[in-house]
């Protein structure tokens, strides 16, 4: 029987698994593709190593978790030419894309802590990354857990947001982030690509998601994307607006990231209804790309603003 081999992801983290040994003839025994199904719904989020790094593997080992979604813009680089369908490509040439100011550094394709298709009413299940051209410095993906975030919570904060939804919208802008935007943050080019879908995001219904749902482990999870929140349903008040900013605050104080950096073997998949990530950043004069898969599923909790319908763009990932 084929075998791999799986040890946490870190010892201080309640979440993650390292697998190795996954290759294209151990996938084909249905006991790993359960074994490691199972992995992923304990842990969250699974790191593979020393695996090829080819497509086609990419592929086959995202189907263990669900059916592909393709990303539904057409002009969204496929990877390898479309050789391997569902597999997308992420990546810019030098001083393209956005350009920021964090701590005191300028970078590109800096990402702030958030949850894949908050603003979309459909939550995918998760997303299965690898990297194909790393960059010098820089350029980590962190990822933390919303069990461990609920549990960190305050009570008092824990008790006002338990039962409330939150408000997203298509707003890829980051200087219009109106809740836990980093300290020190400042825009120094935006992308200059995407302006067409911000401008396109302002006319559509915005998503609803709780703030914390339960998991059918029992488990609760605080599930709160400060990028794209717009505020808290019901309460877009001084007072809701006060209260999601705590909350977002917190989370950025408590926070207990695994911060990931990449190498050409690594694959990582994260479960986007129970992970928060988020990208450091690189040179803006260096090239980094990824290769990206997303698996279809939704957890059912989410829904469009005065049960409005949505937009096919919706479905993008970012």
């Amino acid at each position: 029987m084929s075998s791999i081999h799986v040890r946490p992801l870190r010892e201080d983290l309640s979440f993650g698994a390292r697998v190795t040994g996954v290759t294209l003839d151990v996938l084909a025994d249905q006991q790993v593709r359960d074994q490691l199904s199972d992995l992923f719904d304990e842990r969250g989020m699974i790191l593979f190593e020393d695996v090829e790094p080819d497509g086609r593997l990419q592929v086959e080992l995202s189907t263990v978790f669900g059916p592909l979604k393709d990303h539904p813009v057409p002009s969204v680089p496929r990877a390898d030419g479309g050789l391997h369908p569902g597999v997308v490509e992420i990546g810019q040439a030098p001083r393209e894309g956005n350009i920021v100011m964090v701590d005191g550094k300028e970078v590109t394709s800096w990402l702030p802590w958030h949850f894949d298709h908050c603003y979309n009413s459909e939550l995918n299940r998760a997303g299965v990354l690898r990297c194909v051209t790393g960059v010098s410095e820089g350029g980590e993906t962190q990822f933390a857990d919303g069990i461990d975030l609920y549990r960190a919570l305050s009570p008092e904060l824990r008790q006002q947001i338990e039962d409330r939804n939150i408000l997203y919208s298509l707003n890829l802008r980051f200087r219009d982030m109106r809740f836990g935007l980093t300290d020190g943050f400042r825009e120094v080019q935006p992308h200059v690509r995407l302006q067409e879908t911000i401008e396109f995001g302002k006319t559509l219904p915005r998503a609803v998601h709780p703030a914390v749902w339960t998991r059918a482990g029992g488990e609760k999870v605080l599930h709160v994307s400060p990028w794209m929140a717009e505020g808290v349903e019901g309460a877009e008040t001084p007072e809701g607006d006060e209260l999601l900013e705590a909350v977002c605050r917190e989370i950025l104080a408590k926070i207990t990231p695994y911060t990931h950096t990449w190498r050409p073997t690594d694959m990582v998949i994260w479960d986007n209804t129970r992970m928060l990530h988020a990208v450091t950043g690189h040179d803006p004069d260096e090239k980094r790309i990824m290769h990206r898969t997303t698996i279809r599923g939704d957890y059912g909790l989410g829904y469009f603003e005065g049960n409005a319908a949505g937009d096919r763009i919706l479905e993008m990932t970012v």
